[in-house]
């Protein structure tokens, strides 16, 4: 099998990409900028292209029998920049498989729980979408978009929540606050967040390319292990050897310092690690998916632990220099 995988040079793109490799398929990887981690790997095809820009993705997809939309944007200074990527994108990657993929066997678009927006209790698929900021807003709009193509292609869209695991960069931040010894919550009570490794999220990203139940449907993919950010820098100071001690901020501190973050992005172009869109994921009640459908109709089960999914992105993070040894 032929695969595309939009996005190929990112978190959730390079295991899915490593995770094709294995089974033995071609992988054709689309990416912005050079990518010599993936051009290292036998078996890619790695070419540049924008996501945004129908011609490239015409090219790309040609000849493959599967498609994994995984590009987008998390991150953007612009709200409308969310929206032109991510469910744009989306729009010109089905047209273009229309165009010159007759034959595809399915199309795989990476939604996110940010579509479904937030909840302290478990939301199950058939939950009306109803997210609370711009990236949130653009994913339901690319899962809107996929799937009123299922008439004419046979598309699958997943829906996972906060991924971890080697090679991630969103979580970065609670890592470094671990590593000072601190792990932060807020008060006004606990707030759940469901979760999944990297390397389970692309396998159940392989299933949904294969299983004919996967076809017109959304799938949440989560673990069945619920955590919260309290527990994760927890486990991340275990894992870098720190004893972490508990500190509650309101949560107008936690507003008030992401506002200060944008402003300063936008003026300098850095880009901080707190922010308007990571202040309103923490403070929400919670981001809570229930995996049911993916296990009871593809057979699909989160297995890596938690502490496991975080010691290995710790490894990975003091590898590359992200947090001192």
């Amino acid at each position: 099998m032929r695969a595309l995988v939009t996005g190929a040079g990112g978190f959730l793109g390079g295991a899915l990409v490593r995770a094709l490799l294995v089974r033995g398929d071609e992988v054709r990887a689309l990416v912005r900028t050079s990518a010599p981690e993936l051009e290292r790997l036998e078996g890619v095809d790695v070419v540049q292209g924008d996501a945004t820009s129908g011609a490239s993705l015409r090219a790309a997809v040609r000849g493959c029998d599967v498609v994994f939309h995984l590009a987008g944007v998390r991150r953007a200074t612009d709200p409308a920049e969310f929206m032109r990527v991510n469910a744009g994108s989306t729009r010109l990657a089905l047209d273009a498989c229309l165009a010159e993929a007759p034959g595809l066997s399915r199309f795989v678009l990476a939604g996110s729980l940010a579509a479904a927006g937030p909840s302290a209790t478990p939301l199950r698929e058939d939950a009306p979408l109803a997210p609370v900021e711009p990236y949130g807003a653009s994913k339901a709009e690319a899962e809107r978009i996929a799937l009123s193509y299922t008439d004419r292609l046979p598309v699958a869209v997943a829906r996972p929540p906060r991924i971890m695991g080697p090679g991630d960069r969103e979580n970065l931040f609670f890592f470094r606050i671990a590593a000072r010894g601190i792990a932060i919550g807020f008060t006004g009570g606990e707030r759940p967040l469901s979760w999944i490794d990297v390397d389970d999220c692309a396998r159940a990203l392989l299933l949904l390319a294969e299983r004919p139940e996967a076809r017109g449907e959304a799938f949440f993919l989560a673990s069945s292990v619920r955590t919260d950010a309290v527990a994760i820098q927890r486990a991340a100071a275990r894992a870098l050897g720190v004893d972490a001690r508990s500190v509650r901020l309101p949560p107008f501190v936690v507003r008030g310092a992401a506002a200060l973050a944008d402003a300063i992005t936008n003026v300098t172009g850095r880009r901080l690690p707190l922010n308007r869109k990571l202040a309103a994921q923490v403070l929400a009640p919670g981001w809570v998916c229930d995996p049911a459908k993916a296990r009871d109709r593809l057979g699909f089960e989160a297995r890596t632990p938690l502490a496991e999914s975080i010691a290995a992105a710790a490894g990975w993070y003091r590898e590359r220099g992200y947090i001192g040894t």
